[in-house]
């Protein structure tokens, strides 16, 4: 027994039951407004955030926080959003980094480096909102997610008054050189999933699958050639036959084991929303069985917190559901 990891170990698994699960979250897509679906999370853990949103608070629904899977976006209507469905998605967002942030303070300190790898979601975030506001000028956030102890380079980046200050503060840090603006999202993924593999063998299937997901709605669905910067993050999740692909069978082909079996029953670049939503379930599948690992230890921590952003994803895609009174999701009908 790793008696270093024991409180953590036992904490990840508590806090992992006290998620909403699937039944709420069926429950949660089929409520007519937006309204009625934050009544029914008043007495989860998301509660006490969501009790302190207003109707009318203002923002869209970020690319983030959209109930289309990222791969989708360019091939699935973006459903209207509520005023207030932003700020009940971030809230969700926020929540799962708190939980990681007090089971952080369990973790021994051997540990830290894979929790600021699991921390290093909400901070991209930061860093796109930020790099949005830098370069097309749009509003400061309300609300950036705080990080606490879990930072990588979010202070330095905060400063930034500029793009090219930003990019230079990011260049210089974890997250490596960036680019282009157009692909900043894709690259701070690409860097965050590379630094969870390097600190996970658990993890690594995910996140193998996690970045083909990407490359293939890059490649068949934007129709984009990859940046040497995007193909050197890639490398060590992909190989490198991945860029070559023209067709989805080519690429399928050309993928890590985890990535080609998301793709194995599509037919076309249409579907690969499909095998995003798919690749959540089966993340969850896979962190449930670490989390009920006998041994106390990393794999635990990891099984716990990523079954937290799962069950966050889900609340938000039941969210963004509620609020267009669609009367259910097709994303969590589709891992169902």
């Amino acid at each position: 027994m790793n008696a270093d990891w024991v409180a953590a170990s036992v904490r990840a698994r508590s806090m992992a039951r006290r998620r909403v699960g699937v039944t709420r979250c069926r429950e949660l897509a089929a409520q007519p407004t937006l309204a009625d679906g934050l009544a029914l999370l008043a007495d989860t853990v998301h509660g006490p955030r969501l009790a302190g949103l207003r109707s009318h608070d203002d923002g869209a629904a970020s690319p983030a926080a959209s109930p289309w899977p990222a791969t989708a976006r360019a091939t699935q209507p973006r459903p209207p959003t509520s005023p207030s469905l932003a700020a009940a998605e971030h809230a969700v967002q926020a929540t799962t980094l708190w939980q990681l942030r007090v089971l952080s303070g369990w973790i021994p300190n051997a540990g830290r480096p894979l929790a600021r790898a699991l921390a290093a979601e909400y901070e991209a975030e930061n860093i796109l909102a930020l790099a949005d506001h830098l370069e097309e000028g749009t509003p400061t956030p309300a609300e950036y997610f705080d990080l606490g102890s879990l930072d990588t380079a979010w202070p330095r980046a905060q400063a930034a008054q500029s793009p090219d200050e930003l990019a230079e503060v990011l260049r210089t840090s974890r997250w490596g050189e960036t680019d282009e603006q157009s692909a900043l999202r894709d690259l701070l993924t690409l860097a965050r999933l590379g630094r969870l593999s390097a600190e996970s063998v658990a993890a690594r299937p995910w996140t193998r699958a996690h970045a083909g997901l990407i490359v293939s709605r890059i490649l068949l669905v934007d129709e984009a050639t990859p940046s040497r910067r995007l193909r050197q993050l890639a490398r060590p999740l992909l190989g490198d036959r991945w860029a070559t692909a023209t067709t989805l069978d080519e690429l399928r082909d050309a993928l890590p084991r985890p990535a080609h079996a998301l793709l194995a029953d599509l037919h076309e670049p249409t579907e690969l929303w499909l095998a995003e939503a798919r690749h959540h379930a089966t993340t969850e599948a896979d962190a449930l069985r670490l989390l009920r690992a006998a041994l106390p230890g990393p794999d635990v921590v990891l099984g716990g917190v990523t079954v937290l952003a799962v069950d966050a994803w889900r609340v938000r895609a039941a969210l963004a559901a509620a609020a267009t009174g669609a009367g259910g999701s097709e994303v969590l009908d589709a891992v169902a």
